[in-house]
């Protein structure tokens, strides 16, 4: 495959500021029509053909979303997809509701895409539209397609009308980027998506955008002592595994490190010798999420611009069954010296992300987050709808979910510390890699992959619980959701984590 990655945000956004009239609505295939709570004859007298509208909404008053749809009697037929929003509404209920919105104006060819909000304050409008429009980018980019047809057609442009000023739209953009790269990635094949696919692809990203690029190879990786991690990557028929480090350096930077970002990247996991049941396999090609957000995050912090020192790193393998797959009872030296007693071979992630942290907190950013699909039992304990934080410093935990709440990808903090450490005491080694009861291992895991960062770095680990959600989640509507490219670049945006720990 020469190409994996497709470009990334090809829809033309385009903003008029004034009332909305007649000739901007001939510019728009359908319209999103954004309104309050309580919408007035008032609202609807700013819209051509608002009388007309206001009586088909009377006649759908039963709250769902869209409130209405209609065609205006224009140039362009426009469909008019209409909404109710309080502008109270949380940043997830609005992004919800613009996933919604657009659905319902894209069932057919999208072509131009109009979005309208009418009756709020110029800041509500602000955010109400940057919110959408996050939705609108999300469905707008098509996913990988290997169908021998013409592939389908997304939405060409987006025209932000009826404003009450320009807004700045770089943030929702970039971050659209981000997501839209984790989601491709993740939907991948297989078969396209292997370690040396993935490597190149990271290579070529480095080199279009002045990111250092830096690949440690299984004999690199020995002479570090990354017994983990090849324990791992052993199994595998070739040595195209690998940890990559991705170092983003704006000019005049210094050389300490602001923010490291870690991500699993099985890019395939079989179970390995405790192979998986089939119906657990089957998406298993989406278990390197969590290095897919990693990049996701990289390249919108890229694309802003951001005045930050950021290393990405990586952990590229597969986790295979064959002749030289590692096996329960196996002992193995982590890169710090720690020996991990292994337990079950499908907990290969905490494997891989144990001496990725290793590598990745010696630099000594000002923190260190990971992400990765890590557990079923967060899942358990708090559906797909949220994902799980786990920090070495408690007093986070609040800022965490304060964080969740204000990007709309909702978190719930759970505990660690060296008291669920006993249930993973070893007779043979420094630690089980797992409890072979199964009870809260997310919190176990967690509480595993904190032994494994040095220097006292502030480190926060992410599972990815709502990593995948067959119904779409917030403003993305695939299954595959990208899950933390928002979230993180919130903690650097408007929490500011990255200067309170400095």
């Amino acid at each position: 495959m020469t190409e994996i990655v497709p470009e990334l945000h090809d829809i033309r956004i385009y903003q008029k500021v004034g009332r909305l009239d007649t000739r901007s609505l001939n510019t728009a295939d359908q319209l999103l029509l954004i309104l309050p709570a309580r919408p007035t004859a008032a609202h609807f007298r700013r819209i051509p053909q608002g009388s007309k509208l206001q009586a088909v909404m009377r006649k759908h008053a039963d709250g769902s979303t869209p409130a209405f749809t209609s065609r205006l009697g224009n140039k362009k037929q426009t469909l008019v997809v209409g909404g109710k929003l309080s502008p109270d509404a949380s940043t997830f209920e609005q992004l919800t509701f613009g996933r919604k919105l657009v659905a319902a104006a894209t069932t057919q060819k999208p072509g131009s895409l109009g979005i309208c909000a009418v009756g709020f304050s110029t800041e509500e409008q602000a955010l109400v539209i940057n919110n959408v429009l996050a939705a609108a980018l999300a469905a707008g980019f098509v996913l990988p397609s290997y169908k021998s047809d013409k592939k389908p057609s997304g939405i060409t442009s987006i025209r932000l009308l009826g404003l009450d000023q320009a807004l700045d739209t770089s943030r929702t953009e970039a971050e659209a980027k981000g997501n839209n790269l984790a989601r491709w990635l993740t939907t991948q094949p297989p078969n396209m998506l292997n370690a040396t696919s993935y490597t190149a692809l990271l290579r070529n990203m480095a080199k279009e955008r002045g990111w250092q690029f830096k690949r440690y190879s299984p004999k690199d990786l020995e002479a570090l002592g990354a017994g983990a991690f090849l324990a791992v990557a052993q199994g595998n028929e070739d040595d195209s595994a690998g940890i990559i480090r991705l170092s983003y350096r704006p000019a005049n930077s210094s050389d300490t490190v602001d923010l490291g970002l870690v991500g699993k990247g099985i890019i395939f996991d079989t179970g390995g010798t405790n192979l998986k049941p089939f119906s657990s396999m089957l998406d298993m090609h989406g278990d390197m999420q969590g290095s897919a957000v990693a990049l996701g995050t990289l390249l919108a912090i890229s694309e802003l611009g951001l005045p930050l020192t950021v290393d990405c790193w990586l952990a590229v393998t597969e986790n295979c069954i064959g002749p030289s797959a590692y096996k329960p009872q196996d002992v193995v030296t982590a890169a710090n010296g720690k020996t991990i007693q292994a337990v079950h071979t499908d907990a290969e992630g905490r494997m891989v992300l144990a001496d990725t942290l290793v590598l990745a907190s010696r630099d000594k950013p000002a923190l260190l987050f990971d992400f990765a699909t890590l557990t079923g039992t967060c899942q358990s304990a708090i559906t797909k709808r949220y994902s799980g934080v786990f920090t070495n410093d408690a007093g986070l935990h609040q800022r965490l979910t304060d964080t969740g709440t204000r990007s709309g990808e909702r978190v719930w903090p759970f505990p660690i510390g060296k008291e669920f450490l006993s249930d993973l005491e070893s007779d043979t080694a420094d630690i089980l890699q797992c409890s072979p009861k199964g009870r809260g291992d997310h919190i176990l895991a967690a509480s595993f992959l904190a032994e494994f960062v040095e220097n006292d770095t502030p480190w926060v680990h992410m599972d990815l619980s709502a990593g995948e959600n067959e119904k779409g989640l917030g403003h993305v509507g695939s299954k595959f959701t990208g899950f933390g490219v928002r979230y993180t670049l919130s903690i650097v945006l408007d929490e500011n984590l990255l200067k309170a720990n400095d």
